[in-house]
């Protein structure tokens, strides 16, 4: 069958040109906190306590802007482990909330008048009441204004790093929420990384 193609689609910009696609490169460390001192010079307390609880929450884009004030603190106080149902799965995930996430999540909750049950990054004046996952990826100063990083990125950062600490795929598996550890092993891309690294280490 001919493909027939028009003077309008031929002009039409492919929505992938010149964009990196596929999996999003997990931040270094060094990453991490160039954007945390970033954030804290420029008081952007809002987008420090976002950064900080999706590096430790690992959770996707989607269930981290619907999380409320009660999904991370008790008694009044952020706790340093909280839970959460996955959309995509419908499966608990357990995920920890560092001292310093702690810290952001409860000077941005002050700023910020929450209750708590209200939702942790609200959206005023809009249908939604809280943030999306457009506004999620559009916050600015966090890593994710370069075309090699996505929302995804932020996920997958902790996830990668204790991979290549303890090499425990299963704890890994469990942190993501993930039902298959086939799904972890092409989420992190270890066998590539793995190989990469065998062969470096070999010499001929």
């Amino acid at each position: 069958m001919d493909v027939v193609v028009t003077e309008k689609s031929a002009r039409r910009r492919a929505w992938n040109k010149d964009k990196i696609v596929g999996q999003k490169t997990p931040l270094r460390l060094q990453d991490i906190w160039a954007i945390r001192v970033r954030l804290q010079l420029s008081k952007r307390v809002r987008d420090l306590a976002l950064f900080n609880l999706a590096i430790d929450s690992k959770l996707r884009g989607c269930d981290l802007v619907k999380l409320r004030g009660q999904d991370v603190a008790t008694a009044g106080r952020v706790a340093p482990h909280s839970s959460m149902m996955q959309q995509k799965t419908g499966l608990h995930v357990r995920f920890e909330v560092t001292e310093q996430a702690r810290v952001a999540i409860a000077e941005w909750t002050v700023a910020a008048n929450l209750m708590h049950d209200d939702y942790l990054f609200p959206l005023r004046n809009s249908s939604s009441p809280h943030i999306g996952t457009r506004q999620y990826a559009r916050v600015p100063d966090i890593g994710l204004y370069n075309s090699a990083y996505g929302t995804h990125t932020l996920r997958r950062t902790k996830a990668s790093l204790i991979y290549r600490r303890t090499k425990n795929l299963r704890a890994v598996q469990l942190l993501l929420g993930h039902t298959k550890l086939e799904s972890t092993v092409r989420y992190l891309g270890i066998e590539v990384e793995d190989a990469l690294e065998l062969a470096e280490q070999t010499e001929a």
